[in-house]
C-alpha cells in the first residue's frame, strides 16, 4: 500500500467531510488529539457549523462543499468522510479517485457489493480506506475481549449484545427516513455495531435471522431490531438495537463453559466527547466507576451482586486514529478494512432480507 509518509515529524493534513454529530463529536476531537495528524480542513455548507468549526479549531480551513477541498486535495494527505450515509460512496469514490486515503463512518456503504467495489478501487489505487468502527475500543468490548482471550469464560455458547436507548419521541433527520437510499434506521446505524463487534469476536456467519418493527408514531424506517447469528464456529449472537426501550437490558451478556460475564451501562467515552472533553487533555481518558463494572459468575445473579466484579478496561477511540496514522506513516496495518465492513454489510443485507420475508437466511 502506498500513501502518505512523513519523516520529519510535519504532521499530515486531513480533510474533513462533515460537522454534524460524527464529524464535531467524534471524529475532528479524535484527530486533533492524535500525534501526527492535523486537521486542516472542515467542509460544511451550514454557517452555524462553520462557526463552531472555528471556534473549535481556529487555525481550520473551511469549505463549503466537497469540491472545493478535491479542487486542492494535493494539499491534504487524508480524508475523513463524516457526511451522510448516502454520501459516503460518492465521496470516497472521488477521494480515492484524487489520490487521496480515505476514512469512512460506518455503514462504509448501503450495500456489500458497493463496500467490495470501494475496496477493489482503493486497492487498485494503492491507498487506505479504512472504517470507523469505534465500538471496537469501547471499554465493555476490550474487556469482554480479554476475557475471552483467557478463557475465563471457556468455550462460548451465546453473545447477548444490546445498544438500546429510551427515545420515544421522533428527532427528525436522514437517520429516521424511509428512504431505502438514506440507509437509515437502526439496523444500519446501531446494528452495523453489534453485528462488526461480534464478527470481531466469533468469526463469520452462516444464518441469520431478523425482526425489524417500526415502533414509533410517524417513524418510516425501523427503530426497533433483533438479529441472530449463528456462527461458523457454533456460538449463537443475539443482537438487538432500539430507540424504544423503556427499561434498558444488559449491554452484553455472554455465557460460556465456565462462566458468563454480564455488564450493564455504554462506554463513557461518547458522553465525555458530547460534553467536550477531550483524549490527551482530560484524564483519566475512557474511565469508568468500579459500580460501572461487569461481573463474572456462574449460576449467580449479577444484578444483585453475584459473581465477581471484573475491572472494565478504559475505553480507547484514540487508538483508532493512532492506527490509521501508523498505517500511513509506517506501514502499520489497517485498523478496520473494508472488506470487514462488506462482510458485516453482507448480514445486515440478509437481516432486511430476513425480515422482510419472514425466513431465516443462509450466507
Amino acid at each position: 500500500m502506498t500513501g502518505p509518509t512523513t519523516g520529519t515529524g510535519t504532521p499530515l493534513r486531513v480533510g474533513l467531510i462533515g460537522y454534524g454529530l460524527a464529524g464535531s463529536v467524534f471524529h475532528a476531537p479524535l484527530i486533533a488529539a492524535t500525534e501526527g495528524l492535523a486537521l486542516d480542513t472542515v467542509v460544511t455548507s451550514n454557517p452555524e457549523r462553520q462557526r463552531q468549526a472555528r471556534a473549535e479549531y481556529p487555525d481550520v480551513r473551511i469549505a463549503a462543499t466537497p469540491d472545493e477541498l478535491f479542487a486542492r486535495a494535493d494539499e491534504l494527505d487524508l480524508l475523513v468522510v463524516a457526511s451522510p450515509n448516502k454520501t459516503h460512496v460518492p465521496l470516497a469514490t472521488a477521494a480515492l479517485k484524487a489520490g487521496l486515503p480515505v476514512v469512512v463512518d460506518k455503514p462504509l456503504a448501503a450495500t456489500a457489493a458497493e463496500a467490495r467495489e470501494l475496496a477493489r478501487l482503493a486497492e487498485e489505487r494503492g491507498l487506505l480506506l479504512s472504517v470507523f468502527q469505534n465500538r471496537r475500543w469501547d471499554n465493555d468490548f476490550l474487556t469482554l475481549r480479554k476475557l475471552i482471550g483467557e478463557g475465563e469464560l471457556g468455550d462460548i455458547y451465546r453473545f447477548e449484545s444490546r445498544f438500546e436507548r429510551w427515545r420515544p419521541q421522533l428527532k427528525g433527520g436522514w437517520r429516521e427516513s424511509g428512504d431505502p437510499a438514506e440507509a437509515g434506521g437502526l439496523l444500519y446505524d446501531l446494528g452495523s455495531h453489534v453485528v462488526d463487534q461480534a464478527l470481531v469476536l466469533f468469526g463469520p456467519v452462516t444464518t441469520v435471522y431478523a425482526e425489524t418493527d417500526i415502533r414509533r408514531e410517524g417513524a418510516a424506517t425501523d427503530d426497533d431490531t433483533f438479529l441472530a447469528l449463528t456462527h461458523e464456529n457454533g456460538v449463537r449472537s443475539h443482537l438487538y438495537v432500539s430507540a424504544t426501550t423503556a427499561q434498558l437490558g444488559p449491554r452484553f451478556r455472554v455465557l460460556g463453559s465456565k462462566a458468563g460475564y454480564v455488564k450493564y451501562g455504554l462506554d463513557p467515552q461518547e458522553a465525555a466527547l458530547r460534553d467536550g472533553l477531550r483524549p490527551g487533555t482530560d484524564a483519566p481518558w475512557g474511565v469508568e466507576p468500579e459500580e460501572l463494572w461487569g461481573r463474572v459468575g456462574a449460576g449467580e445473579s449479577p444484578v444483585t451482586g453475584g459473581g465477581r466484579p471484573e475491572p472494565s478496561l478504559p475505553g480507547d477511540y484514540p487508538a483508532y486514529y493512532a492506527a490509521v496514522t501508523k498505517a500511513l506513516t509506517a506501514g502499520g496495518p489497517n485498523p478496520v478494512t473494508a472488506l470487514e465492513a462488506a462482510a458485516a454489510l453482507d448480514v445486515l443485507e440478509a437481516a432486511r432480507r430476513s425480515a422482510l420475508e419472514k425466513v431465516t437466511v443462509t450466507l
